[in-house]
């Protein structure tokens, strides 16, 4: 077994960007692929293996989430007040911009009734005011069960570990369509959801040891899952009616897709030139203010630009417009980190 102090956490880094990368090749490309049927087969099939190369993306967010913060002791309170005041307070501004944005977009209309408007604004607080929220809602819940899962796996067996991991998959299965009416009525909702994430990207970081061609096997296993997920997907689309069946991130294929992803980028050796490894720094102390401001700029590069799928052809549009959009958010984030008093906490940091 790895212990938390022979572990080198640099890798992480380079992991965290690419997902970030993921996910905004993932809004980019979720555009085309809600439109089957009313745009050209060879742009739906694009944005079909951009959105299946990249949905590994939040999973592997929850399961660097694991790998940094499962294997240590905390004081309950001091935990949460640390976690929670680093998400809540961009995550609260982001959604008020958010929430600008559909006024100014029209999708939101305001009157002379302030009651009424206090309840537009709390109920789009309640909700989600954007598409890519969610994440954070989710993330603020695993911040609430980490410090009771983190004393689980900080005292388990290797073995009880595993036992978690297994029922966390078998409750999966046992959920997805069309598996779901063999569901007996034994209630099994304990091992559901994304903490299922956070211990697997625990187990993969301090109880799994690097075998021999380990990356090529990982490679070829991603390829293989892809494969299924992108053209599942569109036989899906085409015959049947759970059109995001094979993308679901509570979903055997992503479970595979992402811990592929993961161990390929904890067993690739790579030295990285020193100013291409301060960039990385640089982007990664930015993270999450990108992840929170990618979709306003998705929206003005749309809106202002005409930069979307359309610019040319998907295959090269979809990338091209998500590593724009990275930049711009990237930039975007850094400037307000340079506001007085409030800057670290609307950008993320």
């Amino acid at each position: 077994m790895t212990t938390a102090k022979s572990q080198n956490f640099e890798w992480i880094n380079s992991l965290r960007l690419i997902a970030l990368l993921a996910v905004i090749v993932l809004h980019t490309a979720a555009i085309p692929l809600g439109q089957y049927g009313h745009i050209p087969i060879n742009t739906w099939l694009a944005a079909d293996l951009y959105n299946s190369l990249v949905r590994f993306a939040v999973p592997v967010f929850v399961m660097i989430t694991g790998a940094l913060l499962l294997h240590r002791e905390y004081e309950l309170g001091n935990f949460l007040q640390k976690r929670l005041s680093r998400v809540v307070a961009p995550f609260l501004f982001w959604s008020l911009v958010y929430i600008g944005y559909s006024w100014y977009n029209e999708e939101l209309v305001f009157d002379g009734d302030t009651l009424a408007n206090i309840k537009q604004v709390l109920h789009q607080l309640k909700y989600g005011s954007c598409y890519h929220l969610w994440y954070v809602y989710m993330l603020i819940g695993l911040y609430f069960f980490i410090p009771i899962i983190s004393k689980f796996v900080r005292n388990a067996t290797k073995r009880e570990i595993e036992y978690f991991l297994i029922m966390w998959l078998v409750v999966m299965i046992i959920s997805q369509p069309y598996i779901v009416r063999f569901n007996p009525q034994v209630n099994l909702h304990y091992f559901a959801g994304y903490a299922g994430y956070l211990v697997l990207g625990h187990y993969l970081t301090f109880n799994f040891d690097r075998r021999k061609n380990i990356v090529l096997v990982m490679f070829i296993l991603f390829v293989s899952i892809l494969c299924i997920i992108f053209w599942g997907t569109y036989l899906v689309y085409k015959y049947a009616s759970f059109i995001t069946l094979l993308y679901e991130p509570l979903g055997p294929a992503i479970v595979l897709l992402a811990s592929a992803v993961f161990l390929m980028g904890r067993f690739t050796k790579m030295e990285l030139p020193a100013f291409v490894k301060q960039a990385q720094d640089f982007a990664c102390k930015f993270n999450f203010g990108i992840y929170l401001s990618h979709a306003l700029v998705l929206y003005f590069l749309d809106d202002l630009f005409g930069i979307n799928y359309k610019l040319c052809a998907p295959l090269t549009s979809i990338p091209v417009t998500a590593i724009i959009c990275f930049l711009l958010s990237l930039l975007l984030v850094w400037l307000l980190s340079k506001l007085p008093f409030i800057g670290k906490w609307v950008a993320g940091i």
